[in-house]
């Protein structure tokens, strides 16, 4: 699933492409994502494009009429394509613009693609409403996430946690701990204050750098432009499992947390 990173590189390519253009009109191919396409889409036209933005793994595009969500689901991509070229297999949605055309392709059908007239209904709506701080707000620190960690959750599983903090997903879990030297296994009531403080800062290192790397390919992630993202070419644990540990030398391990493969240095992380 495109995690922080790769939707914020999404966005990226996205704003500078289609801000201040006008979408014409937009053709659903298939209304059956994980929450049907709202038939009403089909009927939108003339609204100008004013902002593309990231709330944690979502997409929002902004217009003089209404608001956009879209999230990228497990495999997921938004397209930006010259006009009027041919649709690739999953083209679900064909958002037409003046100059360009942006097509949601999604081959498992788990993204969104939802329409909201005010921006109080987009905020109140049940996939935004209760997310968590954004991870590279200055307000998320050591305190807060101390005082949010759940006392017999595992660390990693808080991590993960969008009602906590928004946008870590199963690669940057891994990575973030093995930086900060704690072990996923531990539970958050166990957390000191200076572990606390490694963790955050580990997030705020690691994330601006995979989006300047274009975010982490590690199936079929590519961004709107169709590159891949290559920051998977610095990961230090994660995939890497019977590896050497790129610090110590010891053997990389791998576990299963809440069904998703863990992976870890047993030397350096405590």
């Amino acid at each position: 699933m495109p995690e922080l990173p790769e939707v914020e590189v999404t966005v990226r390519e996205i704003r500078d492409s289609i801000v201040h253009q006008t979408i014409k009109f937009i053709k659903i191919n298939n209304f059956k994502l994980r929450s049907p396409i709202p038939s009403e889409i089909a009927t939108l036209s003339n609204l100008k494009v004013l902002d593309v933005c990231r709330r944690a793994k979502y997409i929002i595009i902004s217009t003089d009429k209404g608001y956009f969500l879209i999230h990228l689901g497990m495999s997921g991509k938004l397209w930006l394509t010259k006009k009027d070229l041919p649709l690739r297999k999953h083209d679900h949605v064909e958002i037409i613009l003046d100059k360009c055309d942006l097509r949601l392709n999604d081959a498992r059908r788990f993204g969104l693609f939802l329409y909201f007239k005010t921006k109080e209904e987009l905020n109140a709506c049940k996939f935004i409403a209760n997310l968590g701080i954004e991870p590279l707000d200055e307000a998320f620190d050591a305190n807060y996430l101390l005082s949010h960690l759940h006392k017999n959750t595992l660390i990693k599983i808080d991590l993960m946690n969008g009602k906590i903090v928004v946008g870590i997903g199963n690669i940057y879990a891994s990575e973030v701990l093995f930086k900060a030297g704690v072990l996923p296994t531990h539970k958050g009531g166990a957390i000191t204050l200076d572990q606390a403080k490694k963790i955050v800062q580990a997030i705020k290192d690691i994330l601006p750098k995979a989006i300047a790397m274009g975010g982490t390919t590690i199936r079929d992630f590519s961004g709107a432009d169709g590159k891949a993202g290559e920051f998977a070419t610095f990961l230090q644990v994660y995939n890497r499992k019977g590896e050497s540990c790129p610090k110590c030398g010891a053997t990389i391990e791998q576990l299963v947390i809440s069904n998703r493969s863990t992976y870890f240095c047993p030397n350096c992380q405590h």
